[in-house]
């Protein structure tokens, strides 16, 4: 099998235009950039909803997503290709399961496909209840 060279960082990968990160992103607006354009207003979509729901929490990247921290990891949030996955951890899948019915889901992670409307208020009680949850104060 022949590999594809990236040529802004060199990695070798198994397809030609293969994504991946060249450069970690250091923040979430540089994160956002770097997806497809198609991709980037569904995830500013989001990460205005988290922190309207969440103010108090401070955004970083984490495992090199887009995160909530507030003395510890809260919630993530990154883009696939053919969905936004949404990481609240294990408990948070269980907590809002009949919710969540409607959605692709395993342990800790929802799954938002991009042919479907953003569930605002559903992500917004999530990144809340997440807060409540885990937050250190």
């Amino acid at each position: 099998m022949s590999m594809w060279t990236c040529p802004k960082c060199g990695r070798e990968l198994a397809q030609k235009d293969q994504q991946h990160y060249c450069l970690k992103p250091q923040s979430i607006d540089a994160y956002i950039s770097l997806q497809d354009t198609s991709v980037r207003p569904r995830l500013e979509v989001i990460r205005k909803t988290i922190r309207a729901a969440i103010p108090e929490a401070q955004e970083k990247i984490s495992w090199s997503m887009p995160t909530y921290w507030k003395g510890r990891n809260i919630i993530h949030f990154a883009a696939s290709k053919k969905h936004i996955g949404l990481y609240p951890g294990d408990e948070a899948v269980e907590a809002f399961a009949d919710r969540l019915s409607d959605y692709d889901t395993s342990k800790g992670t929802i799954r938002l496909p991009h042919d479907r409307e953003l569930p605002l208020e559903l992500i917004r009680d999530i990144a809340r209840w997440c807060y409540e949850k885990y937050a250190k104060r």
